[in-house]
């Protein structure tokens, strides 16, 4: 009975790696097929006087003579769709064959060409998922980089150019933690915060960006005589370094940031070896004052505060945020 069992969950994993991949195959030729479609429908338009006009015109006529035979993937909103879909992308990579149309519609939703790029690499590196990246963008995965760095080390990260040197490469602030559950208004303590980020660790891990890895909840650590507990510690592969993230439910004080230096300390010269990078410590907040963080760690220091939200914001909340952001940062760098 037991042979039986086994021979059957081998044969289901065969006909499920099938099906999936079967259904890989057919939507990688439905984006080739409508990127073929987008570039003759743009070359016919090319020998239209009127080219504007002329390409509604074009685009009204295809959808009356498509539609009814092979269905709503042919209505005139999908076509211009396609249309679209060729002059973003009029050069056909093996990069982008290996996504879905699902993630071209998400794509296509962006209107600038560097984010469009962004979010591309970031989909074929990572392996994202059409849902995946339509969180990303809208939670401004981008835009949230550039507070912590430039556009063009986003963009050299993103495309492999250049591999993460520093925790600001691929840390982010404000992290939006949507996906926990948690609702803002309602009383939790740290112990939910944490229990919530394990039960959901593998999009708390999307959250916290490339090369992450899970090593420990509540590490234990022994100090002549007293006992400490670390929240989270992960390892970052692109960064070669232990990463250790302390959650706090309030707003940070210097004896938090104090905390989350003696850790960080602990594993720089207990745990870390000498080819890897020195730790980084990541304090989770609820609200956050950079002004204690300025003035209790000296500069340069690997511990950085990232505030959390338990929403995803509008597209005008997250950008009203980042502006704060900036603005502060403005300031800081004058006092």
């Amino acid at each position: 009975m037991r042979k039986n069992a086994l021979i059957i969950d081998e044969i289901k994993g065969i006909i499920s790696n099938a099906q999936i991949n079967a259904i890989r195959a057919v939507d990688h030729q439905r984006v080739i097929m409508y990127w073929n479609i987008g570039k003759r429908i743009f070359e016919e338009e090319q020998h239209g006087r009127e080219r504007a006009v002329y390409g509604e015109r074009l685009i009204g006529f295809l959808a009356e003579q498509l539609k009814p035979q092979f269905g709503e993937g042919f209505a005139i909103r999908n076509l211009n769709r396609i249309r679209q879909f060729y002059r973003k992308f009029p050069i056909v990579s093996t990069a982008w064959t290996q996504l879905s149309w699902s993630h071209f519609r998400f794509l296509l939703t962006i209107p600038n060409d560097e984010k469009i790029d962004f979010y591309l690499q970031e989909s074929v590196k990572n392996n994202w998922t059409a849902r995946q990246l339509d969180r990303q963008i809208g939670s401004q995965l981008y835009e949230r980089l550039l507070l912590s760095t430039n556009k063009e080390s986003v963009l050299s990260v993103a495309r492999n150019e250049k591999q993460p040197t520093e925790a600001k490469d691929i840390i982010k602030d404000p992290m939006i933690l949507e996906f926990l559950g948690l609702k803002p208004e309602a009383a939790y303590y740290e112990k939910d915060l944490e229990n919530a980020l394990i039960t959901h660790l593998q999009e708390f891990m999307l959250e916290l960006g490339n090369g992450f890895s899970f090593v420990a909840r509540q590490k234990r650590i022994h100090l002549d005589g007293d006992d400490f507990f670390i929240d989270l510690v992960f390892y970052n592969r692109l960064l070669q370094c232990f990463v250790i993230v302390e959650l706090k439910t309030h707003k940070i004080t210097h004896q938090d940031i104090g905390q989350l230096q003696m850790y960080v300390n602990y594993y720089d010269r207990i745990e870390r070896i000498k080819h890897e990078t020195p730790t980084i410590g990541i304090l989770l907040c609820l609200e956050k004052n950079d002004t204690v963080v300025k003035f209790t760690l000296p500069e340069n220091s690997n511990i950085i505060a990232s505030k959390y939200q338990l929403y995803l914001p509008t597209a005008q909340q997250l950008s009203q945020e980042i502006q704060n952001e900036v603005q502060k940062q403005k300031e800081m760098r004058k006092e």
